[in-house]
């Protein structure tokens, strides 16, 4: 108690230096929670589809293709189909054993593609060696590809075109709008240039805001495998915005950021426990070091995953919707 009172007059004498250790003390970062903001989206789409269905149309519907037994992208399905019934969206998972051939394949997504029930299509990812997943991405009919990944809907995305957004960049957009982020002028770094995540990121965050497809009008650095680990630090330690979507565990790391900055973790990475010796999942951001300095950060699991499917849900009722009024487009272009 005697210290408490000595410590105290001691700031009512010195009210500068008081201030000067409250500012040194900042907070940790605001841990953003994907699994609280996909609720709030599921929620959104959940009534989106009753109000569809109440209208008299059919309830939207989802084809997933799942070729082979790799346990992560069965994991993955299983939490798109659970998701899907959660908003009200009917779902199937059409199994295949990893030696169907490459044309197998492509027949099965022409059937699906020219089925009027199947709203949604997509392929799981990734496939088996001898298959050329790009090739399968373009086989998918662009109305109907709710990963966003077809040439046609990347392009769209490019041009700031409204679109087929792949789901995990749409989720990224979404936590830095939902949360509050502000992204106009600011300097962004994206770790991570595969053209299903890091490079729609890059074009999200820095197209215009004013355009069909409003993007974030920030100044954006994409990084890369071939970036040295100085360079990548020149920039991160500028940088308001980190998205890290790399696949390198601890790739950033506390003395990488500046006080402040928003950083927001897509990697998913499995590593040994050192004390357990199990497997867990971590991201590419030393989550403990940088949560020290940042304002924002999302966790792993638990962060942009979760958003990842509810984008995917969001996809599939615009897909519905956009499938219904083709036909009437067809119809106006025709009698112009």
């Amino acid at each position: 108690m005697a210290t408490l009172r000595a410590l105290n007059t001691f700031c009512q004498n010195s009210q500068q230096v008081c201030r000067l250790h409250l500012s040194a003390s900042r907070q940790e970062a605001v841990v953003i929670s994907g699994r609280k903001l996909a609720r709030q989206i599921r929620q959104e789409a959940r009534i989106d589809v009753e109000q569809w269905v109440s209208e008299g149309n059919r309830r939207p519907h989802l084809s997933v293709v799942l070729v082979g037994e790799n346990p992560a992208s069965h994991s993955y399905v299983l939490n798109k189909t659970r998701a899907a019934a959660d908003v009200g969206i009917s779902s199937e998972t059409i199994l295949k054993p990893s030696c169907i051939s490459e044309d197998e394949l492509m027949e099965l997504i022409h059937k699906l593609n020219t089925d009027h029930r199947v709203d949604g299509l997509l392929v799981q990812l990734p496939l088996p060696e001898h298959i050329d997943e790009r090739r399968v991405c373009n086989a998918v009919a662009p109305g109907k590809d709710v990963d966003g990944f077809h040439v046609v809907n990347v392009g769209r995305m490019c041009l700031d075109q409204s679109t087929m957004l792949p789901a995990t960049p749409w989720g990224v957009w979404e936590i830095i709008k939902r949360t509050g982020i502000p992204t106009l002028g600011k300097n962004v770094v994206v770790a991570g240039r595969s053209k299903n995540v890091g490079m729609p990121i890059a074009m999200l965050l820095h197209t215009d805001g004013s355009h069909e497809r409003p993007g974030g009008d920030a100044t954006v650095t994409i990084s890369h495998r071939y970036t040295p680990k100085e360079q990548l630090r020149q920039h991160t330690k500028i940088a308001d915005i980190i998205v890290a979507a790399a696949g390198i565990p601890n790739l950033i790391t506390a003395d990488m950021i500046k006080e402040g900055a928003a950083v927001i973790d897509v990697g998913i990475n499995r590593v040994q426990d050192p004390l357990t010796g199990k497997d867990r999942l971590v991201g590419d951001v030393d989550f403990e070091g940088v949560r020290q300095k940042a304002s924002f950060i999302t966790p792993v699991p638990g962060g942009v995953g979760p958003m990842t499917v509810a984008m995917l849900m969001k996809n599939t009722i615009k897909a519905a919707k956009n499938l219904l009024n083709a036909p009437k487009r067809i119809r106006l272009v025709a009698s112009s």
